[in-house]
């Protein structure tokens, strides 16, 4: 089956929209989908600044949503006509996929960007032959069709706004998961989120559903007015420190900080805010040493890494649909969408933070 996508061939270049083919249909466990709407996120991006790590030429998107049109066989737990949203790969197998923490599966890396799952790579090639890299994140949805691991794909309300909801799979999950999973963030607790992007506001909106007192820090005034249309009270990053100001607002500190932005010096800024025992969790993905400042993690606050929100997908992406159904989680309105052939607009309004969340829609509306 040959179908459209956006290749990227080499790290430096653009986007190209090209025909490319399936050789065979889904395997065992397998699914194929037809794309609705992909989110466009920065570990996207991000490819261009792997330092060759992530092969290329390759179809990336991992926020995919769309309608199942074939099942490889009947174990999948799906069936033709279901609407789906396609979250990130894990094995089902390790210790921690047994565990309900398929985030910190022991393949993670190797399956979601670094090549994908080794079996039936070659099925996935460009119009002349030639192979493409394996899945990215287990689906390559920057294209009209993704052929997913069933395990990937959360089945959704066929009444709910389809093109929509691929972000839900990686980015608002990382933020809202954040809130509820990793922090367990309940009413009257308080949460300093730093970085108010798709992550970031999508922590606010969680937390203000959870009953959370939120503060937001950001140094663009923009998303600063997001942040406090969505409850947050909102903090300029401002040289000379945020954290006086999150310790006035929050009656002695924050109970959990979120950092979305990977800059050092806002992570000691968030380490300042937090109350003692108070805990830090980083999404960003550090390219380089992190000098913590003396008296940082003094009177027992704590720091950790936060993979996709600590989350089992098909746990948490019903939840998430459920809360905007019910007004309380309004995360369609971070969204913009373009057609698929203007994949390189969409990259430079993410980028220049034009955009908080830009959706790729392969039959080309936009709105």
């Amino acid at each position: 089956m040959r179908f459209g996508a956006a290749v990227l061939r080499a790290y430096e270049e653009p986007f190209t929209v090209e025909e490319v083919a399936l050789t065979e249909g889904p395997a065992a466990g397998e699914v194929l989908v037809r794309i609705a709407g992909c989110g466009m996120c920065r570990t996207d991006l991000a490819v261009r600044r792997s330092a060759g790590r992530s092969p290329l030429p390759a179809v990336l998107g991992h926020e995919g949503s769309g309608v199942v049109v074939e099942t490889g066989g009947t174990g999948t737990g799906l069936s033709p006509g279901d609407h789906v949203v396609v979250s990130f790969d894990s094995c089902g197998h390790c210790r921690n996929c047994l565990g309900a923490a398929p985030a910190y599966c022991d393949s993670f890396a190797s399956l979601n960007l670094f090549g994908g799952r080794e079996e039936h790579a070659a099925r996935f090639t460009d119009a002349s032959g030639r192979p493409l890299a394996p899945r990215w994140f287990g689906q390559s949805s920057f294209a009209e069709y993704a052929l997913v691991p069933a395990r990937n794909a959360v089945r959704v309300d066929p009444s709910l706004p389809l093109e929509l909801l691929g972000p839900l799979g990686c980015g608002f999950l990382t933020g809202a998961g954040a809130v509820f999973n990793s922090f367990g963030v309940g009413p009257g607790d308080t949460l300093a989120v730093f970085g108010a992007g798709a992550v970031g506001l999508a922590a606010v909106m969680a937390a203000h559903a959870a009953g959370a007192v939120t503060v937001a820090v950001d140094r663009h005034p923009g998303r600063l007015a997001l942040a406090e249309r969505y409850h947050a009270l909102p903090v300029p990053a401002a040289p000379g420190g945020p954290s006086d100001r999150i310790l006035r607002l929050t009656g002695g500190g924050a109970a959990y900080a979120l950092d979305t932005t990977g800059s050092p010096r806002l992570i000691n800024e968030a380490l300042r805010s937090l109350r003692p025992t108070g805990r830090l969790g980083l999404v960003a993905r550090l390219h380089d040493t992190l000098p913590l400042e003396v008296g940082t993690l003094d009177r027992g606050r704590g720091i950790s890494h936060i993979c996709e929100g600590d989350a089992v997908p098909g746990v948490l992406i019903p939840r998430l649909t459920a809360l905007w159904q019910s007004g309380r989680f309004p995360f369609d309105q971070l969204i913009r969408t373009y057609p698929l052939a203007d994949i390189n607009e969409a990259e430079h309004d993410c980028e220049t933070g034009r955009v908080v969340k830009p959706v790729l829609v392969p039959d080309g509306r936009r709105h």
